[in-house]
């Protein structure tokens, strides 16, 4: 039994160094580099090249290194019916929550706007908010997304979120289910998007969901790219129902330099860069679920 990384970042190396150094017993190969295919029983990938997993006969397991496992789903050729796993990181949620932070403090206080006017030598002070302004709604209050609404009360948002189930977390509004959707859009200033991506949000953040938000309301997407309909998104801004949005993730990565997102002035990006899994972190939780594959107790 053995391991397999697949993944195109250039950070097979920096994997295979955390693996081998909490399980020396453990033989972990690189998917570019010559080993036994009918030897791999676990396959650790993050958005691997279509078709590679299916390479390997005796897979038992696929692990996302992430967070999130919709890449792996987008591999029509992967074998089927074998369990998938994700990273569940603690430093990834606080590294995410401190993204979406320092986006919305931006905002308010126009930093953005603030670097394009330097660029072009314009000084033009303009008016600021304050966090009793803003009601914060979060799309998603996973592992992430509660993270987040945490920390937002404790900085003195008003916070609130909608998921699948209700959640009790102090502070936090909680609205459930489709029946509320629009109920919690309506009072969400900046909408902050963690949920999953899934047949059921793809495209989500649409001029239907849009027009249901306050006028000036403001976009993060720290999710997945698939849940902005990207020229909705520019048509609300433009229109002027929207103030902007900060992007940090999108359909195509790195985004196609004709993109028109790149010269909108009311859009930021970041490059899908918001929180990154710590090979420290989530290693051993990897090694586990590996020795849970073999039947051995960790």
């Amino acid at each position: 039994m053995a391991i397999v990384i697949i993944r195109q970042d250039g950070k097979i190396p920096m994997w295979q160094q955390a693996l081998k150094s909490k399980a020396k017993d453990v033989a972990v190969y690189s998917y570019l580099e010559e080993h036994s295919k009918d030897e791999i029983t676990m396959a650790l990938v993050w958005k691997h090249p279509k078709g590679e997993l299916s390479k390997y006969p005796n897979l038992k397991c696929i692990a996302s290194s992430g967070a999130g496992v919709d890449f792996i789903f987008e591999d029509e050729n992967r074998p089927k019916n074998l369990p998938i796993t994700r990273v569940v990181d603690v430093m990834l949620a606080k590294d995410m929550s401190e993204h979406v932070i320092a986006a919305i403090f931006s905002y308010l206080k126009n930093l953005g706007q603030y670097r394009i006017d330097q660029v072009n030598k314009n000084w033009k002070p303009k008016d600021y908010h304050r966090i009793s302004d803003f009601t914060v709604g979060i799309l998603g209050l996973g592992a992430l997304g509660s993270v987040l609404a945490n920390d937002l009360v404790r900085f003195g948002f008003h916070a609130q979120g909608w998921s699948n189930s209700k959640k009790r977390l102090e502070g936090v509004t909680s609205f459930v289910d489709e029946e509320q959707l629009s109920d919690f859009l309506s009072t969400s200033e900046i909408l902050v998007c963690l949920l999953p991506l899934t047949d059921a949000t793809f495209g989500i953040l649409n001029v239907e969901l849009f027009r249901k938000l306050p006028q000036g309301a403001y976009i993060i997407n720290v999710a997945r790219g698939g849940h902005v309909v990207d020229a909705d998104l520019i048509e609300y801004i433009d229109n002027g129902h929207l103030s902007g949005a900060c992007l940090d993730v999108f359909h195509q990565e790195p985004l196609p330099i004709d993109h028109p997102f790149w010269e909108h002035d009311k859009i930021h990006m970041t490059p899908h860069y918001a929180s990154v899994s710590d090979t420290n972190s989530v290693v051993p939780q990897i090694i586990e679920n590996y020795h849970r594959l073999r039947g051995v107790r960790p």
